[in-house]
């Protein structure tokens, strides 16, 4: 789920401002609030997870960092135990937060959140959202009299 922010304590997830699909078009702060099912028998392993951004045409988002152009992705590895009294069989949850600076993505196009873990993808894995188009003034400039509260 796409939200304003996240946070896991005592296994919980604690959610701010979720549920949305459309950002900006300034960059903001946002999280990723994840929940997921470990199969009993995939519990005691390590699981290594990648979220990684996309854009419509399925390319890696790319942005300058201090070592120079990187796609912007998030990785760890869970390990997910067997509490005790639960009876056997039964999905063991967890829950991820990872939150966000404000990322500098375009005005005006569509995003997609991709998941993976231990190298598998699934359609039910992926989060889209649009960032809303630049307001633009009468004399073509961000903002201007079409944008009295300054909210380009």
């Amino acid at each position: 789920m796409l939200c304003d922010a996240a946070q896991v304590a005592e296994g919980k997830l604690f959610i701010l401002g979720g549920g949305w699909s459309m950002v900006g078009p300034d960059p903001s702060p946002s999280a990723i609030a994840l929940k997921l099912d470990v199969d009993w028998n995939e519990t005691g392993k390590i699981h290594h997870w990648e979220l990684a951004i996309e854009d419509a045409d399925g390319q890696p988002v790319i942005v300058q960092t201090p070592e120079g152009a990187q796609p912007i992705e998030v990785r760890g590895d869970i390990e997910v135990g067997r509490p005790p009294g639960v009876p056997a069989g039964t999905p063991v949850d967890v829950a991820l937060a990872v939150n966000f600076g404000p990322l500098p993505l375009k005005p005006g196009s569509r995003y997609i959140w991709r998941l993976t873990i231990d190298g598998h993808q699934h359609e039910d894995w992926i989060v889209a959202f649009t960032t809303r188009p630049a307001v633009v003034g009468a004399d073509g400039e961000p903002g201007g009299a079409d944008d009295p509260f300054g909210l380009s």
